[in-house]
């Protein structure tokens, strides 16, 4: 191994050396430790320390690192206390997730380091965001995000490069090619002769280098960044490398052939740079010594903080509490004339007046810019605030999402505008366990809404017409909002780019041309969680939102002989429990209606939650009202069939007749 260190004094190689030293001691300390049973798991990144390390210390502080598993030299070479990590490691309240996080899954903003998530690839796409960030803001900054080499082959990690590339983004994608993904090898992840070739195909620079030499690394890191800050452009850097552990200690390594271990342990990183350091007359045996006991110490201290930390407590109210980042939503009032407006127009509205109000918002979406989005909800916005802030994506939802997230990390707010509602299964899991646990798991929030225009009644087929807001009910983190109205769309908008955590705002398609209403001309909001009564009435509650409410209310304006009270949820994530039971509480009998399928939609928790809390308020059993069990048809006569309106009378007789 080769080492060059021109340019570098003896005492940044010895600072090198210290820094590629302190992971290694401590994952030698993780393991004697496991081995007497006195820690649970262990994700070892021995032997490819270097590259974690080399990096890290090549950024300046303030730039974001995401990480994975094996790079605990990211998070030592950020100074972090290692009592603190240890309590991390052992699930204390004093770690850094309150022990809510395992090992290395947990972020901390002072110490610019984004928390990864299991599923490895969607970090990638984060890192666009943060680079964005700096892009708009005009600072000289990037952003590195690690990936392994089985992780190339997520299509996170290609979204994440093609994004960066079109977008001219200063993102360092890192991978770590140490040979296999847990088990699999190389030869059953891609065929390409080196990683780094496919960053041609983005249009981008791709190099790779040896990832087991600290010099090497930390040198070519630094050219990378600069590079990327210079041409404002995003990089690929291969490293080549070798983990002398199992995927994690459990899993072992019989796997792997034993002539590897013994090719790469003469390659080892530490060992060789140590011996380079001696050979040149930079450390002799007795620094090397001090050294580390100086890093012995800082673990045994360290050990003795975290093992006498006490185990947690739990608390029931905070953990609750820490689902979502404050919010106490001071609703804007609406002051002043108001004007009759279409449904889409209002939508338009509170985007436009929202964009006003914070420069710091950005748009993006498919089609959005001069194009004016779809349904042109966004139409004359570029002309007014810009390509920089009104931004037309490629083809990738997940990607978007994830850097949507990244822009949030560095305070800005975003909206992404999914073309329909439908399409939202590709950006599934950004939004599940990245943009709705990240607030819990490391006090991050995700200042987020993504718009959702959805459901059927317009000859749209499966794919353009499905109503899919209980997929997304169940998560805790996420905010679920769905207006029926003008004058709420506009109000509830608002509201939602002003709320610091994740909004998915659903829309009606069918009511964006088709409905209108006086509409306040100021900025104004509506508090999220909030419902509204449509109608009073005394025989039947139907509890209901969105296209459901003018179901019911074209019913109720059908059937002057029943007196229909209507509620309007608005929210269905918080849900109003208040005036739900006010609801019951008037009439007694309740009927539940949404356009989503009977099973599995919103309408079973409600039942569920009013037979818990309401039984005595009842004087029927609880009826849903639901479209069919199928997917949405594309024949106008199949599709009217399939939706819950043409079952509404039927089952308002029904529930008369208790």
């Amino acid at each position: 191994m080769q080492f060059d260190c021109k340019g570098l004094s003896d005492e940044q190689l010895i600072h090198l050396y210290t820094e590629l030293l302190r992971p290694r001691l401590i994952e030698e300390k993780m393991l004697v430790l496991l081995r007497q049973g006195r820690i649970s798991k262990w994700f070892s990144g021995i032997g490819q320390e270097a590259i974690a390390v080399g990096a890290t210390l090549a950024l300046d502080e303030d730039e974001y690192i995401m990480p994975l598993h094996r790079n605990l030299g990211v998070f030592t070479g950020r100074k972090m206390p290692f009592d603190k990590l240890f309590k991390q490691w052992q699930g204390r309240k004093d770690g850094f997730s309150k022990g809510r996080e395992r090992s290395f899954h947990f972020g901390a903003n002072e110490y610019h380091i984004c928390g990864m998530i299991s599923h490895l690839g969607p970090q990638l796409a984060i890192a666009n965001g943060i680079a964005l960030a700096h892009k708009l803001n005009k600072e000289s900054k990037i952003a590195l995000a690690f990936s392994g080499d089985g992780g190339t082959s997520e299509g996170d990690f290609h979204e994440a490069l093609n994004v960066a590339a079109v977008w001219g983004l200063p993102v360092i994608f890192l991978i770590e090619n140490n040979g296999y993904g847990l088990s699999t090898p190389s030869s059953e992840q891609f065929v390409c002769r080196q990683l780094a070739d496919r960053a041609a195909g983005y249009g981008m620079k791709g190099i790779t280098i040896d990832g087991n030499n600290i010099l090497e690394v930390y040198k070519e890191i630094t050219k990378a960044r600069l590079y990327c800050i210079a041409n404002q452009k995003p990089i690929l850097v291969e490293c080549m490398t070798f983990r002398m552990r199992g995927h994690e200690e459990a899993s072992g390594v019989k796997y792997v052939p034993k002539e590897l271990f013994e090719e790469w342990a003469k390659k080892d990183p530490v060992a060789n740079f140590e011996q380079f350091l001696k050979d040149e007359q930079i450390l002799s045996d007795i620094r090397i010594s001090d050294i580390r006991a100086i890093i012995q110490q800082e673990i045994e201290e360290g050990l003795a903080s975290g093992f006498a930390a006490p185990h947690i407590e739990p608390d029931t109210a905070e953990e609750k509490a820490d689902v979502y980042a404050p919010n106490v939503p001071a609703p804007i009032a609406a002051n002043g004339p108001a004007s009759e407006k279409k449904f889409i127009q209002a939508i338009s509205e509170g985007l436009k007046q929202s964009m006003e109000r914070h420069p710091n918002l950005i748009l993006m979406g498919q089609d959005i810019a001069e194009y004016g989005g779809a349904f042109k909800v966004t139409e004359g916005f570029v002309q007014q605030f810009g390509r920089d802030r009104v931004r037309n994506t490629p083809l990738c939802e997940s990607a978007i999402v994830g850097a949507a997230l990244g822009l949030s990390i560095k305070k800005h707010k975003a909206m992404m505008e999914m073309q329909f509602a439908d399409f939202v299964t590709v950006g599934f899991n950004q939004i599940i366990n990245n943009l709705a646990k990240i607030h819990y798991r490391w006090g991050q929030n995700a200042d987020v809404v993504i718009r959702m225009p959805t459901g059927g009644g317009v000859g749209a087929g499966p794919f353009h017409s499905q109503s899919n807001e209980a997929w997304f009910t169940h998560t805790p983190g996420l905010k679920v909002v769905y207006p029926s109205t003008p004058e709420d769309a506009k109000g509830l908008m608002i509201a939602a780019i002003e709320d610091p955590n994740p909004v998915l705002f659903f829309e009606h398609k069918a009511l964006y041309r088709s409905i209108s209403g006086q509409v306040p001309e100021n900025y104004y909001s509506i508090e999220i969680g909030k419902a509204r009564v449509a109608r009073m009435g005394t025989d039947i509650s139907i509890i209901t939102y969105g296209m459901g409410v003018h179901w019911a209310l074209d019913y109720a304006d059908k059937h002057r002989d029943l007196s229909i009270d209507i509620l309007d949820l608005r929210t269905l994530l918080p849900l109003d429990y208040d005036a739900i039971k006010e609801a019951v509480g008037r009439t007694g009998k309740v009927l539940l209606l949404h356009e989503d399928c009977l099973t599995g939609g919103i309408g079973g928790e409600l039942a569920a939650w009013i037979a818990e809390h309401c039984f005595e308020l009842l004087d029927a059993p609880i009826l849903r009202c639901a479209s069919l069990d199928t997917p949405v048809p594309f024949a106008i006569e199949l599709e009217q069939n399939f939706l819950a309106n043409s079952r509404l009378h039927e089952t308002v007789q029904r529930l008369m007749s208790y």
